[in-house]
C-alpha cells in the first residue's frame, strides 16, 4: 500500500480547515510536463516522486544520507523550502552530440533537519528533459565529513522494462582488471530482475514504462565523491544507489590504500543524481548528462582537436607495436586524411622513447598527431603491459607528461583503472588536470563512466567504459552478441558521454567469423560519439572498400553541431541524424535476425540532395545511390546491415 506523505496530508487539512498559510508551489519543468513532489512520509523519512504529463513515472522513492556524524535517513522534517528559481546555462561542447547547448530548469532547495537538529540540503532541478537532485552537508566545525551510506532509490511500476549492463565483480577478469564497465547489455528485462553477476547495474540505466522513457545516471563529479551504480531494493521495481565494492580503491606507490567512500572537510556535496525523462526521441536528443556537469576548468584550449585515428592493435594485437608497423599506420592515417595514429601497449619496450620521437617527427610532416598508451596501474591489478606505474604520483605525471609534450606527442591513452572508489575518481581528475597543463589529450580505457567529464575537462576526448570491438576479436560468442549490444549502447552508454568502442572492420578478423555486414560497420562511424574515433580497420581491410566509402570516411566530421533521433528501439535498431555545419549525416543499423523496412521522413533537414551508401549484393560489398530529402526514403536493411546518408 502506498504511503501518504505529510506534504499531501497538509494539503488535505488546509483544504478542509481553510488554512491561511500559503501552500508551497509545486516544482515543475519550464514546460509544465514534469512535476516533482518532495515530502516526509508517515515514517518520518524523506521521499520524492515524479510525474510526466500527470502520469506517475517515478513512484514514491527514498532520499537521504548517513554520515559518521549525522543521520538523515530517518526521523527527519523539511524545515524549509526555498522559492523556486530559474536556472539558465549556455555552454559549448567540443565532444558530444551538440556543440552549442542551452539548459533551462527550475530549481528548489529543501532544508532537512534530523532529530539532532543537524541539517541537510537537497537541491532539485527540473528541466523539460528530466529531473536532477543532489545533497549538500555543511558543518564548519567538522574536521571531516565521511559518508556511511546513501539510501537514494528509484521506484518504478511493475510493468516497467529495463536495458541494463551488469556491474562486474571487483578484482576478477583478466589480470584482476574488473570492474571496467565491459559487460554485455541485457535487453528488455522485467523491472526488478536480479543482476547476473550479483553486483547490480552500471549507469546509465535505461527504462521504459508505456510512452515514457527514462535514463538514470549521475554527473558533476569533483573528486570528493565515489562513483555509484544501482542495485535492487527491497520492493519490486525498486533500484537503490549502490557504493563501490571494497576493493575499488587507489593504491599509492607506497602501498597505502585510498578512500572508498565520499569524504571532505567542512562541506560535502554529492554528484547530481539525474533522471532523463521523455519520449525516446527526447531522451536521445537530451544533453542532461553534461548540463549538470561542472563548467570547463581554465585551460588554453588551442591544443584540443577532436579527430579520427588509425590504430594497429585492434586487429593485429601485441606483436605489431613496432617501429615499421607504426610508420605504416601513420602513412595509412595520412592517406585517409585522418588526424592521429595511436601507438599501443609496450611501445616503450618495442620502440623506445628515442624512436618514438622519430615517429612523432615523421607523423608531423604528414600532419598526423601521435597518441601513446600508458598503464595507469600500480599494485591494484596484475597487468604486465608497460609503460606501467609512471603516472601514480603528481611528480611522476609531471615528469612523464613534460617529456611527451617536449617530444610533440598529442595525447595519451591510459588503461587498467581499478574501480569507482573516491580515491580512484580523484585519480582520474588528477590525471586530467596534469595532462591539460601539458596540452595532452586524454583517452581512458579499462575505466569508469565519464559522467560528464568531457565538459569539465575539454581535453578528455573519450573513454572506453564499454564492451567494445576488441572483445569481438577474442571470442565468437562476443562477436555473435555484438549487434544488439551495440544498438543498446547508443541508447544507454553513449547517451550523454563519449564512447571509445573503436568501431569498424571491413575485412577479416583472425579466427573469428564476422556477423555484421560492412554497411553496419560503416554506420557505426556516424552513430557512435567519440572525441577521437579510433578506427579498428587496418590498411588491408580498408583497401577492399570502394573509393566513395573511403572518401566518406575522409570527409566525416570530427565534431557535431546537432542531433535528431529518427527511429529506433534499444537492442533492435537505430537511426540517428547528426549535423555538421549545413550538412546532415544520417546512419542506421539493424541488429535483429530479420530484415527491416524503414520509411524515413527526412523533411527536418530541409531541401537537400545527397548520397546514400548501403549494402551491395553481398555482406562485404557496398552500393551507392542519389537521394533527395523531400522524398520519403524507404530503406530495407538486411539482418546486421546498415546505411549512411550525406545530405548537403
Amino acid at each position: 500500500m502506498k504511503k501518504i506523505g505529510s506534504y499531501f496530508v497538509m494539503l488535505g487539512l488546509c483544504a478542509l480547515a481553510g488554512c491561511s498559510k500559503p501552500v508551497p508551489e509545486l516544482l515543475t519543468s519550464p514546460d509544465q510536463q514534469l512535476q516533482v513532489n518532495v515530502f516526509v512520509t508517515e515514517q518520518n523519512t524523506l521521499a520524492y516522486s515524479v510525474e510526466r504529463a500527470a502520469q506517475p513515472v517515478v513512484l514514491e522513492s527514498d532520499l537521504g544520507l548517513q554520515l559518521t556524524t549525522a543521520d538523515f535517513t530517518q526521523g527527519v522534517i523539511i524545515e524549509s523550502r526555498s522559492p523556486i528559481t530559474s536556472v539558465a546555462d549556455d555552454y559549448r561542447l567540443r565532444v558530444g552530440k551538440k556543440s552549442s547547448i542551452t539548459y533551462r530548469a527550475n530549481e528548489q532547495h529543501f532544508v532537512v533537519k534530523n532529530q539532532q537538529q543537524q541539517t541537510l540540503t537537497v537541491s532539485f532541478r527540473v528541466s523539460n528533459d528530466g529531473v536532477a537532485f543532489r545533497y549538500t552537508v555543511t558543518d564548519p566545525a567538522a574536521a571531516q565529513l565521511q559518508l556511511v551510506k546513501e539510501i537514494t532509490s528509484f521506484q518504478f511500476a511493475p510493468t516497467t522494462k529495463a536495458w541494463l549492463q551488469p556491474m562486474s565483480v571487483a578484482q576478477t577478469g583478466w589480470s584482476n582488471t574488473n570492474p571496467s564497465y565491459e559487460e554485455t547489455y541485457q535487453n528488455d528485462l522485467a523491472v526488478g530482475t536480479a543482476a547476473s553477476l550479483g553486483q547490480g547495474w552500471v549507469f546509465p540505466a535505461l527504462l521504459n514504462i508505456g510512452e515514457h522513457w527514462l535514463a538514470i545516471s549521475e554527473s558533476g563529479m569533483d573528486g570528493s565523491w565515489h562513483g555509484s551504480h544501482l542495485q535492487l531494493g527491497a520492493a519490486t521495481g525498486e533500484y537503490q544507489i549502490a557504493p563501490p565494492q571494497p576493493a575499488e580503491v587507489f593504491i599509492s606507490a607506497s602501498g597505502e590504500k585510498g578512500a572508498l567512500l565520499a569524504n571532505a572537510t567542512t562541506s560535502l556535496q554529492s554528484p547530481w543524481r539525474i533522471i532523463a525523462i521523455g519520449s525516446l526521441a527526447q531522451l536521445m536528443e537530451s544533453t542532461l548528462g553534461t548540463d549538470l556537469a561542472h563548467p570547463a576548468i581554465a585551460m588554453d584550449e588551442q591544443f584540443i582537436k577532436p579527430g579520427h585515428s588509425s590504430w594497429s592493435w585492434a586487429i593485429l594485437k601485441d606483436d605489431f607495436t613496432t617501429f615499421d608497423v607504426q610508420k605504416k599506420f601513420i602513412d595509412y592515417a595520412a592517406d585517409m586524411q585522418w588526424d592521429y595514429t595511436l601507438i599501443d601497449a609496450d611501445w616503450d619496450k618495442k620502440i623506445g622513447y628515442e624512436q618514438l620521437k622519430e615517429l612523432v617527427d615523421y607523423a608531423a610532416q604528414k600532419n598526423i598527431g601521435i597518441l601513446v598508451w600508458y598503464n595507469s596501474s600500480g599494485d591494484w591489478n596484475q597487468t604486465p603491459y608497460s609503460p606501467k606505474s609512471h603516472l601514480i604520483t603528481h611528480e611522476q605525471r609531471i615528469a612523464e607528461f613534460s617529456r611527451l609534450q617536449k617530444m610533440g606527442v598529442k595525447g595519451v591513452k591510459i588503461d587498467f583503472f581499478g574501480g569507482d572508489g573516491q580515491s580512484f575518481i580523484q585519480y582520474y581528475i588528477d590525471i586530467l588536470q596534469d595532462a591539460a597543463s601539458h596540452q595532452l589529450l586524454v583517452n581512458f580505457h579499462g575505466a569508469t563512466l565519464p559522467r560528464g567529464w568531457q565538459r569539465t575537462y575539454p581535453n578528455l576526448m573519450t573513454m572506453e567504459s564499454i564492451k567494445g570491438f576488441e572483445f569481438t576479436t577474442f571470442t565468437q560468442e562476443n562477436q555473435d552478441t555484438a549487434p544488439p549490444h551495440i544498438v543498446t549502447s547508443l541508447f544507454a552508454r553513449n547517451l550523454f558521454d563519449p564512447m571509445d568502442y573503436t568501431p569498424m572492420a571491413f575485412g577479416d578478423i583472425p579466427n573469428i567469423k564476422r556477423v555484421t555486414e560492412n554497411s553496419f560497420e560503416l554506420a557505426e562511424a556516424v552513430l557512435m560519439i567519440s572525441g577521437i574515433q579510433h578506427f579498428a580497420e587496418i590498411p588491408e581491410g580498408m583497401a577492399t572498400a570502394p573509393d566513395y566509402v573511403k572518401d566518406f570516411l575522409r570527409e566525416l566530421p570530427r565534431e557535431w553541431d546537432d542531433v535528431k533521433f529518427v527511429d529506433g528501439y534499444p537492442g533492435k535498431y537505430a537511426v540517428i541524424a547528426r549535423k555538421a555545419g549545413d550538412t546532415w549525416y544520417i546512419a542506421g543499423i539493424n541488429a535483429e535476425a530479420e530484415s527491416k523496412t524503414l520509411t524515413l521522413d527526412l523533411g527536418f533537414v530541409g531541401d537537400k540532395k545527397g548520397l546514400l551508401i548501403g549494402s551491395g549484393e553481398t555482406e562485404r560489398s557496398f552500393e551507392q545511390q542519389e537521394i533527395h530529402s523531400k522524398a520519403p526514403s524507404t530503406i530495407t536493411l538486411r539482418s546486421k546491415a546498415g546505411f549512411v546518408m550525406v545530405l548537403k
